[in-house]
């Protein structure tokens, strides 16, 4: 029987604070990779009006405008997890490849709509083919080590075999790489998700965008319910877009933290290894330590880390690190070096 942490994510921050007896507030939380920077919202949100249905057109023409696409391209849902299990509901298919470790909620979608699933460890084997007609999904950059994949190779052979193709590029907006947008145009059988959560710190703002061809986006559409977004979302995601110097300031400071947190991390001998990340995130592999021996070491400093061995191909030798303001870094480096030094 699979355990109850099986689709388990990071940033419980509540269970936690009850667990060691503080309050939410209190705790540094590394284990969510949400964006510790917030996006200047101009407009009052006491103030709206709620009386009346919600209408999306301005969402739509902002995110269409900020990706670059027309708005007929482009299906809102209340948030990345329900695109997801909404594309998997519809999308008429029974076999899926998962290039793994990857966001535990398409293997729970893939699962609960009768998916067979086929894992492609991302690691180790990563041109192993794929079968014909199949559903493809890669999320890149990867969770949760962060890496940046060019999928120009792997991209060429899912077509050669017709599948429909789902990238997930909800850390993309971290990095300055290049969105896989392009291949629309030459590919009808590709969908691409935008989480707005992770970069714009907006976790209970529940808004992710499915962009594909205005064919394939029309039949999403006609099974979709006609509000399904709150005003509230909306307005607050419509006003973010408009920080324009957000998402550079936010790699900016993103990458800096960073590369002050792995120098650090590198001169400890528990840590066994520091993936490559170009997202706001770290995946450590340790030695002589557990994911869970280091959590509880990490509790009396009021600090959360991901165990990740819940992840396909990881076991509980992994644990993933959140960037987040300097300030918490430096405690979480201080924790460190007080237990392993």
């Amino acid at each position: 029987m699979e355990s109850n942490n099986q689709f388990s994510h990071g940033g419980d921050i509540l269970a936690f604070s009850k667990k060691i007896g503080l309050k939410p507030k209190e705790i540094i939380d590394l284990s969510s990779n949400i964006n510790f920077l917030k996006p200047n919202i101009k407009t009052d949100l006491n103030n709206l009006d709620i009386s009346n249905y919600p209408t999306y057109e301005k969402l739509y023409k902002i995110i269409a405008k900020k990706y670059s696409v027309k708005a007929d391209k482009i299906e809102l849902f209340n948030g990345g997890s329900s695109a997801i299990f909404s594309f998997f509901r519809n999308i008429g298919l029974k076999h899926c490849t998962i290039y793994s470790p990857a966001y535990l909620e398409y293997k729970k979608a893939a699962q609960t709509f009768g998916f067979k699933i086929d894992l492609i460890n991302r690691f180790e084997q990563i041109n192993k083919e794929v079968k014909k007609n199949s559903l493809v999904i890669f999320v890149n950059p990867s969770t949760p080590d962060g890496r940046y994949y060019d999928l120009g190779k792997l991209f060429n052979s899912w077509t050669k075999k017709n599948c429909t193709i789902f990238i997930d590029e909800s850390f993309l907006d971290f990095t300055k790489n290049t969105s896989i947008i392009d291949k629309l145009k030459t590919y009808d059988k590709l969908y691409i998700l935008k989480s707005m959560t992770k970069i714009y710190s907006s976790a209970s703002i529940r808004v992710g965008t499915i962009i594909s061809n205005s064919k394939n986006i029309k039949k999403l559409k006609e099974k979709e319910p006609l509000w399904k977004l709150s005003h509230f979302d909306s307005i607050y995601l419509q006003n973010a877009i408009k920080d324009k110097n957000f998402i550079t300031k936010t790699i900016k400071i993103t990458q800096k933290n960073k590369e002050y947190t792995i120098k650090h991390l590198e001169r400890f001998n528990f840590i066994k290894k520091i993936y490559k990340s170009q997202a706001n995130y770290l995946l450590l592999e340790l030695q002589d330590c557990d994911a869970q021996s280091l959590q509880n070491k990490l509790i009396s400093y009021k600090i959360m880390i991901r165990d990740c061995s819940n992840f396909d191909f990881l076991n509980n030798t992994f644990v993933r690190v959140a960037i987040k303001d300097k300030t918490a870094m430096q405690k979480f480096i201080k924790a460190l070096k007080k237990e392993f030094r």
